[in-house]
């Protein structure tokens, strides 16, 4: 396909932040068998990575480098993706940090941070895409966390996070309806990822990611949201461990 879009059958976007690892990759491959996947990190090395295993899959993509917490970053690269396609069908919110501490042991730095980059960032890019993403009436995907509900000793930081990020979506989702941007909540149980593997090891427990959710089955619950018919619309999704294998 060309590089440029044709104004007659415009090629579907898809913007997926955290796209080189985990939930991220698993979303940026599946949406890049029908869309240009905008592939979002802050290694280039490791977008370039995922770009390569990606080509002559679908429509192609395009480099998003940038860390979500840089403004300048971020519109850096956002600039040379909105002079090139007119419109974004889909953007994924997938970049998060977990750092697990008790509140005794939280320092003013640890909760600055997370919230930077889970619910700031997030707001930040969702404000920046908007006007793109109104023009082609498209999607916005969170992934949000089962922490995003409930909380529980050591995860005030990130469940912290969560609960904003639930709490934007719903704000968000009812501000745009009238311009026809759809907002998804996607809320996976634990999740077989590296971030899984770190949590473990800070409980001090085997990890054994066949006893998870696989990243795919969450990169599933984000395509129902994106291929969902226009008169409906997939709001809140919980996946959880079923406990069968």
């Amino acid at each position: 396909m060309s590089e440029q879009t044709s104004q007659q059958n415009p090629v579907r976007t898809a913007l997926v932040t955290g796209a080189t690892r985990g939930i991220g990759r698993a979303v940026a491959r599946d949406l890049a068998k029908d869309h240009v996947v905008f592939v979002g990190g802050r290694s280039e090395q490791d977008v370039e990575r995922l770009r390569e295993e990606l080509s002559g899959v679908g429509p192609g993509t395009r480099p998003f480098v940038a860390d979500v917490t840089s403004d300048e970053q971020v519109a850096a690269a956002w600039e040379p993706l909105a002079r090139e396609f007119p419109g974004l069908h889909v953007l994924v919110h997938s970049a998060g940090i977990a750092p697990q501490s008790t509140v005794a042991d939280a320092p003013r730095e640890m909760w600055e941070q997370i919230f930077d980059v889970n619910v700031v960032s997030v707001a930040q890019l969702t404000r920046l895409t908007l006007p793109h993403l109104r023009a082609a009436g498209g999607d916005v995907v969170a992934i949000n966390s089962g922490s995003g509900f409930t909380s529980r000793a050591s995860s005030a930081l990130y469940s912290g996070t969560k609960f904003a990020l639930r709490a934007l979506t719903d704000a968000l989702r009812e501000e745009e309806r009238e311009h026809g941007v759809r907002v998804s909540s996607v809320h996976p149980g634990r999740v077989a990822t590296d971030m899984q593997r770190e949590l473990h090891e800070y409980m001090g427990q085997e990890y054994r990611p066949e006893d998870w959710i696989q990243p795919e089955q969450i990169a599933a619950a984000v395509r129902m949201a994106v291929d969902a018919e226009r008169a409906s619309a997939v709001e809140v999704v919980s996946v959880r461990p079923s406990g069968m294998r």
